[in-house]
């Protein structure tokens, strides 16, 4: 008799099945002008549910996924189910009307009341919209539009950001697999304290961590079939290449031979065993192809001590795929099925209002109440240099950050960069950072905050305990660039 299907509660009144389908693929079958029935794509989901597959995952730009699953939930004698969404708009301001919309049209598509888990993305930590949204969502899940709030692609720094400022973040949907161990550090060590549950994509690769690869010569990587195969084969290389990836699918052979399972099931196996790990995102191409009955063997499968260490014997002999959870949306190696952010964003506009004066210098605002009460700007440019006023972690009006000096020291940095974006320059070209903070105690989590962000560029760097001006802020910080 197969085992039911893991089940786990993940929020109050939020039961999901630890093995969900997501629906990716939907936007890769209607590729090319191609459309899909929906009639026919909702009737494939319906053995997913019938076998207790109950959790779907989509998001507004999967093609006709949200329509497929209004359709198919509403059918009568259909299977209770878990329908989670993501929001991904584009970078640049947003209004509270435009995320009302956003919601609104989530509901609609999904024939919703109600959104169970809205995920946000956000392009850009140095925009300040995507704080706006996430306040605005706050508050329609305060009013009874969605049910719980998740981030999905999101850096430890800003889910911790988010969850220090208040946010009730539930989930964290990131790529997560044997290939990519990111998520395995600083990112499950904050979720595990917070009590955040991460939903993991990407856990077989496109189908690559599995039989069909075992053995094979490597593939024409610019003849692949389909978007998941053109992105999952960019971290096979940014991994250490083909040789390396068939030692890694041949130790998954061997425990996999043992346990009586599949390569697959292994994989997803060793990612569910993770810490802060609720469940494993399985793609389908609906009316495609399944793998149903290989999902149910994961019910019953237990990977042992010696198991886990030699998986991890053979995740050491891969090279670590660089950056925290999302990076491969916002920097290279941009890990993306084309490589770049072309088929997802046309431009990422200037994050902070800029006036240009006569004189040829420019500022830019962000708007804050102290600028024009004290009568500053966020930054200004003279020739080659941008000066970057004191900073602190304020949205607006609102204090970021909570009580947590590492959070308030991102945002601080986050808007640094917009500032200097705003200005023509990257925070590449910061050549000074000045730090002055409350408290003396809080040194070394601002520090590392701080080397997060800026090891790699290695500005000058002065940090003083001092006293600053205003309640709750823990620190605050200036800095030079130098646009090369």
């Amino acid at each position: 008799m197969t085992p039911a299907v893991e089940r786990l509660e993940i929020a109050p009144g939020l039961r999901i099945a630890r093995v969900l389908t997501g629906l990716w693929q939907v936007a890769d079958l209607e590729r090319d002008g191609r459309g899909l029935d929906i009639d026919a794509a909702a009737d494939a989901m319906a053995p997913y549910a019938d076998a207790g597959f109950t959790t779907f995952d989509m998001a507004d730009h999967y093609g006709s996924a949200e329509e497929i699953v209004g359709r198919f939930h509403t059918r009568a004698g259909t299977p209770a189910v878990e329908l989670f969404t993501k929001w991904v708009p584009a970078p640049g301001p947003l209004t509270r009307d435009d995320v009302r919309a956003a919601v609104q049209r989530a509901c609609q598509r999904m024939k919703l009341e109600r959104l169970p888990l809205l995920q946000f993305h956000a392009w850009s930590y140095a925009d300040p919209s995507w704080i706006d949204a996430m306040l605005w969502l706050d508050e329609l899940r305060q009013e009874g539009m969605i049910a719980h709030l998740g981030l999905t692609n999101t850096d430890t720094a800003h889910l911790r950001l988010m969850v220090e400022s208040g946010i009730p973040i539930v989930t964290n949907q990131v790529c997560y697999s044997l290939l990519d161990q990111r998520a395995a550090g600083a990112m499950a060590e904050y979720c595990v304290a917070a009590g955040v549950k991460l939903l993991a994509f990407g856990t077989l690769a496109g189908g690559f961590l599995s039989e069909r690869w075992l053995g094979k010569p490597e593939p024409n990587w610019d003849a692949l079939e389909t978007w998941s195969q053109m992105k999952y084969g960019r971290f096979i290389r940014e991994a250490g290449g083909w040789a390396a990836f068939q030692s890694l699918l041949r130790v998954l052979d061997g425990v996999a031979t043992r346990r009586g399972a599949s390569i697959a099931n292994v994989a997803c196996r060793a990612i569910l065993d993770a810490p802060a790990v609720a469940g494993v995102i399985v793609g389908a191409r609906l009316g495609t192809s399944a793998h149903i009955e290989d999902n149910l063997r994961l019910a019953a499968l237990r990977l042992d001590r010696d198991d886990h260490a030699e998986i991890r014997a053979a995740l050491a002999q891969l090279r670590p795929i660089p950056g925290d959870c999302g990076d491969e949306y916002r920097r290279p190696p941009f890990l993306t099925a084309s490589g770049d952010l072309s088929h997802h964003l046309e431009s990422f506009p200037a994050p902070y209002r800029v006036e240009e004066r006569a004189d040829g210098s420019r500022r830019a605002f962000s708007d804050t109440p102290w600028e024009p009460i004290a009568g500053y700007a966020r930054a200004v440019r003279v020739g080659d240099r941008i000066l970057v006023s004191g900073t602190t972690s304020t949205h607006r009006s609102r204090l970021m950050g909570g009580t947590d000096p590492a959070a308030q020291t991102h945002h601080a940095i986050d808007k640094i960069e917009g500032a200097i974006r705003s200005l023509g320059g990257s925070l590449e070209d910061v050549v000074r950072t000045r730090i002055f903070v409350r408290r003396a105690e809080d040194w070394e989590a601002v520090s590392r905050a701080h080397g997060t962000r800026f090891g790699r560029i290695q500005p000058a760097n002065t940090l003083v305990a001092a006293a600053l001006i205003g309640d709750g802020y823990l620190v605050e910080i200036e800095a030079e660039a130098v646009v090369r």
